[in-house]
């Protein structure tokens, strides 16, 4: 009898276990696997610039008056005839950390094709830097679940006077550094775990949580050379085991052209991806040549590396607004319209179809870089039209209508 009442107990307590583990698992791939309902056909996903909100460092140092750089936007100024500046939004100069502004963004964004946003996102003077809009806006937009995100992060330097130059006129020395130092890198780690990969719209590939590098040569910075570098990213991703994924899909904003010493870098750091924030080609006046001039660069890429290229679609480039001395030879402005745009973005779709084992990912470049003149967001000049042609190439395959 007394035998019977321990087996009886073993098998409720294995039974208990069982069931506790098989949850436990349950929720876990709920959490981490894409299951083919959920994979869109294509990743479209438009980089956010989140600086036009009221962040406490932004008013103490760059922009006082509490909008964030839409003070900066607004002093746009035409420096030649026939251009656009200041850019003016459609929908005026809201907040980007507002949730029911986020919300509209959401709607329009997936109503238009585009179905991930990629936050960049700082780490300055040992704390994070313009996070309001991913944090207040993004996530507690009711709507958020419709996209998937994930975060760039942005670890360049910045000048005193690049983002407020009617503040600082020439004053170019630093104001803060992109590189940081191993006890910042453990909080960083901790910190994008919790907050954002355990979020079940956070963009995982195979499971893996994305996360994007912008400058390789400020994450080798913060660790001194290239073997410490190798040693936090292998603690980066232990820690992202740890936290019940199956590993850490890291992502670099390559520039240039590929070359030895690069691909050397990269293969030492096992870099999951690469991709572009803008195009990297040099910046010309006309916006074709730009885009044809840069996917030179891609098809080389393409031969240098085994590990996915994803291609990027950008709409534009003018940061006069940030740069007084910038004329005519500094912006692109020829041949751009939301019909040539069309053309690059069904050219990345393409390289996404010929490219079958790897996720159909296209960064956009950009949702709203207002003071750089790349955004999707409607406008007082073009309306709907950047959005419409993200829809005409990506939902409704209206290939003909842009390659004849």
């Amino acid at each position: 009898m007394k035998n019977d009442m321990i087996m009886n107990r073993l098998s409720l307590f294995l039974s208990y276990t069982l069931c506790i583990g098989l949850l436990h698992s349950d929720l876990l791939n709920a959490q981490i696997n894409e299951t083919s309902k959920d994979i869109p056909d294509y990743y479209v996903a438009a980089y956010i610039w989140p600086s036009c909100h009221d962040d406490p460092m932004g008013r103490e140092v760059l922009w006082p008056e509490g909008t964030g750089e839409w003070e900066v936007i607004k002093k746009g100024n035409a420096r030649f005839e026939g251009h656009y500046q200041p850019k003016v939004p459609l929908w005026g100069y809201e907040l980007d950390n507002d949730p029911k502004v986020m919300e509209r963004w959401i709607d329009a964004a997936t109503d238009h094709g585009v179905n991930t946003f990629i936050f960049d996102w700082y780490w300055f003077n040992d704390g994070p830097f313009l996070e309001s809009c991913l944090n207040d806006g993004f996530l507690k937009a009711k709507n958020n679940r419709k996209m998937n995100f994930y975060i760039m992060w942005a670890d360049h330097d910045v000048a005193r006077n690049y983002w407020n130059v009617h503040r600082y006129k020439d004053d170019n020395s630093r104001l803060w550094n992109g590189a940081i130092n191993w006890e910042n890198f453990r909080i960083v780690v901790k910190r994008v775990i919790d907050q954002y990969f355990k979020q079940p719209n956070y963009l995982k590939l195979e499971g893996k949580p994305v996360f994007s590098i912008f400058s390789l040569d400020n994450l080798i910075k913060t660790f001194g050379n290239l073997e410490e570098t190798q040693k936090g990213l292998i603690y980066f991703e232990e820690e992202v085991k740890k936290a019940g994924f199956p590993g850490l899909h890291l992502q670099l904003i390559a520039g240039g052209m590929p070359h030895e010493a690069l691909i050397k870098k990269i293969e030492t750091l096992k870099i999951s991806s690469l991709t572009q924030y803008g195009w990297s080609a040099p910046v010309c006046e006309d916006y074709i040549r730009w885009g044809t001039h840069t996917w030179e660069y891609v098809q080389k890429w393409d031969e240098a590396v085994m590990i996915p290229y994803f291609p990027n679609a950008s709409i534009g480039w003018d940061d006069t607004p940030r740069f007084p001395h910038k004329t005519r030879k500094d912006v692109v402005h020829l041949n751009q319209s939301p019909q040539s745009f069309s053309s690059f973005l069904q050219k990345a779709k393409e390289y996404c179809d010929k490219h079958p084992d790897q996720p159909k990912l296209i960064t956009v470049y950009a949702w709203n870089e207002w003071v750089e003149g790349a955004y999707l967001l409607p406008d007082m000049k073009y309306g709907f039209d950047y959005l419409n042609a993200v829809k005409d190439v990506m939902v409704d395959g209206k290939y003909e209508k842009y390659t004849k």
